[in-house]
């Protein structure tokens, strides 16, 4: 029932309206979600990384493109043979609704992102997500991060364009929040700085 499959950065995973014949979890790398309009404007929804779950049991197509945005391995399941052991085991069902809360949660954030933050708010949002996520356990270090996107990538996910990243890139290294080895490596030399530049409350409380 479990196979493991590789695919490289830029490699479609998966079609929107494919019938689905596996779900997967995502054990490294970064793929990306996306609609694309009739008139071939697309819109990136959603990433997805580590522990992160492709497809939903019941489903017999998905509603996304699925596409590697950088080198990407999965852990594949045969659909109809899981969706008999989530019937079958309340454990495996219980994780299922975990991840997709968790993945309601991560929707309504972005919800948040595009309508209502700055160009710097969503770059620091976006750095900021990936140092949580990349450090869900303890064992790495959440401020030494690589961009799993290209810029043009970053751009189309937060709604902006190529020039307005690259110049939120630069502000946040200018202000010494974030400093780059390359292009596609980089270091958050302080964590509560970029915290507060993302504009989230950070206790709750009300703004005077």
């Amino acid at each position: 029932m479990k196979t493991y499959r590789s695919y490289a950065a830029g490699d479609t995973i998966l079609w929107r309206g494919e019938p689905l014949e596996f779900v997967a979890s995502v054990v490294s790398g970064v793929a990306a979600l996306s609609k694309t309009l009739e008139d071939g404007r697309t819109q990136m929804v959603g990433l997805l990384l580590p522990s992160d779950f492709i497809g939903r049991p019941g489903r017999r197509q998905i509603e996304f493109d699925v596409t590697a945005t950088s080198e990407v391995t999965l852990c594949c399941f045969e659909r109809r043979p899981f969706e008999r052991l989530v019937e079958e085991t309340p454990n495996v069902a219980q994780r299922l609704m975990e991840l997709a809360l968790d993945e309601l949660d991560a929707a309504r954030d972005w919800m948040l992102l595009l309508g209502r933050k700055t160009a710097r708010e969503k770059i620091a949002t976006f750095i900021e997500m990936l140092a949580r996520r990349s450090n869900p356990d303890g064992t790495a270090d959440p401020s030494r991060l690589a961009l799993p996107m290209t810029r043009d990538q970053i751009a189309n996910y937060l709604g902006l364009t190529l020039e307005t990243v690259s110049r939120q890139f630069s502000a946040l290294k200018k202000d010494g929040i974030i400093d780059f080895t390359d292009r596609r490596s980089f270091t958050v030399t302080d964590l509560a700085a970029l915290h507060d530049e993302t504009g989230d409350d950070a206790d709750g409380g009300i703004v005077p």
